[in-house]
C-alpha cells in the first residue's frame, strides 16, 4: 500500500491539522495555559502516532518486498517492534 493511499494515515493527519488550527483559535481567545497544553499534548500524541504509522507500513511493505510475503508470526513481531519503536 502506497502511504499516499493508506487513508487511515491521511485521516489522522487531517484531525491533528484540525486540533492544531484549534489550539490556534484557543490562543488567540486566550484560554487558559493548562487547555491549550493538553491540546497541544494531544496533537503530539497524534503526530507520534501517525509517525509511527507511517514508518511501520514502509518497513512491512520494503521488508515484503525483499522477501516475500510475510507469515502472521512475523507480522505479529513487526507490530511488537513497531510497538517498541515508540519508546525511541
Amino acid at each position: 500500500m502506497s502511504h499516499a493511499t493508506d487513508k487511515a494515515l491521511v485521516n489522522r493527519l487531517k484531525r491533528a491539522n484540525g486540533h492544531l488550527a484549534r489550539i490556534t483559535s484557543m490562543i488567540e481567545e486566550n484560554r487558559s495555559a493548562l487547555e491549550i497544553a493538553q491540546q497541544l499534548q494531544a496533537v503530539i500524541a497524534a503526530l507520534n502516532k501517525a509517525r509511527t504509522t507511517l514508518v511501520s507500513h514502509h518497513i512491512e511493505h520494503h521488508l515484503e518486498a525483499a522477501v516475500g510475503e510475510l507469515s502472521p508470526e512475523t507480522r505479529n513481531v513487526l507490530v511488537e517492534l513497531s510497538e517498541l519503536a515508540r519508546y525511541l
